[in-house]
């Protein structure tokens, strides 16, 4: 996975624990967590391999000491060099709460997600631990941090594919499954309510829905928040560009254009389809274009203003974020994620 971001929008996530955190009476999920980190694929880098250097969620635990207050992460035993700040990942436990076809190859998944320190940002992704299963998956997350907030609750939506955890979720998977779940990433969108108002392009091929639908459900949450309270962050224009086979490989398309009309001056999307065989419905036309999402529509949308994030197959990101910056883009306004 390779990733250019934003710099106004980088959290301050601090250093990297290479130590798996702490598995305390956790379900059997976790028990699976050190010897699956370090199994290799024969055919290829896994999933912990390539995001190696990408960093996860940490947390910090106030510790009262003889020296004052300082920062200890939880299950890590001595205080390090003083003034330093240790920290480790989160990992929770998670059950699956719901599964659904969400097209004919894709299936969704809602997890109950049980430590409260659990949290993420929209366009982020899980480390995701099946017991039994050796190799651990990737998989970004398509619903808001607010659903986590309010509910304790992330949704997935996974791709049939011969990877181990995939095929998992396909033939497997089922209510009550209990798996386990550590975030991280750096492609998202997390504006703070005193940031300078951007717009932004949302680009997608197939499931590289998944994050840019997280961004879209969290731009929601803004507006709606600023509709009600008058206050938080002031969100611009968005524009959704999503490409995929044909309209039954379109994943999220009433929960996307619920959001186009809910805000019809804020939120624009264009679908396209590039093998579609049967007839589009009435209430798709509107929103369908046949052909590859093209140059000019990407053109159409570049200014000081705007960022950009994309996220589909290697060839498609590659080929956009090249063109934005022959067109001049600066380059910390460019952000993308692709998944092999």
């Amino acid at each position: 996975m390779v990733v250019v971001i934003p710099r106004l929008l980088r959290g301050s996530l601090g250093t990297i624990c290479t130590q798996a955190a702490p598995l305390r009476s956790t379900p059997s999920a976790l028990r699976y967590l050190t010897r699956s980190s370090v199994m290799k694929s024969k055919r290829r880098p896994d999933h912990l391999e390539r995001t190696a250097d990408v960093v996860r969620q940490e947390i910090f635990l106030h510790i009262q000491t003889t020296e004052g207050l300082i920062h200890q992460p939880e299950g890590v035993h001595g205080l390090g060099n003083k003034g330093s700040s240790p920290v480790t990942s989160v990992v929770s436990a998670a059950k699956v709460c719901g599964v659904a076809s969400e097209s004919p190859s894709v299936k969704r998944l809602r997890l109950l997600v049980a430590d409260k320190d659990f949290s993420f940002k929209a366009g982020q992704w899980v480390d995701f631990f099946i017991p039994g299963v050796s190799v651990v998956g990737g998989f970004s997350i398509c619903s808001s941090p607010r659903l986590l907030e309010q509910e304790r609750m992330i949704e997935l939506a996974v791709k049939h594919a011969n990877h181990p955890p995939a095929l998992w979720i396909h033939n497997q998977c089922t209510l009550d499954s209990e798996v386990a779940v550590r975030v991280g990433g750096e492609f998202f969108f997390d504006p703070q309510p005193t940031d300078a108002s951007r717009n932004l392009v949302l680009i997608a091929g197939g499931v590289g829905i998944n994050p840019l639908l997280s961004i879209l459900r969290h731009v929601a949450d803004l507006l709606r928040e600023r509709a009600s309270k008058g206050q938080g962050y002031e969100m611009g224009t968005v524009r959704l560009l999503y490409s995929a086979k044909d309209t039954s490989e379109l994943l999220f398309k009433k929960n996307i254009l619920d959001l186009v009309n809910e805000f019809p001056e804020k939120i624009a999307c264009s679908l396209h389809v590039t093998k579609q065989t049967t007839q589009i419905t009435a209430d798709l036309r509107p929103y369908i274009t046949e052909g590859r999402i093209t140059q000019k529509e990407i053109r159409d949308h570049i200014s000081k203003e705007t960022l950009f994030y994309i996220c589909g197959p290697p060839p498609m990101t590659d080929f956009f974020s090249k063109e934005l910056e022959s067109s001049r883009v600066p380059r910390e306004h460019i952000c993308f994620e692709k998944w092999w």
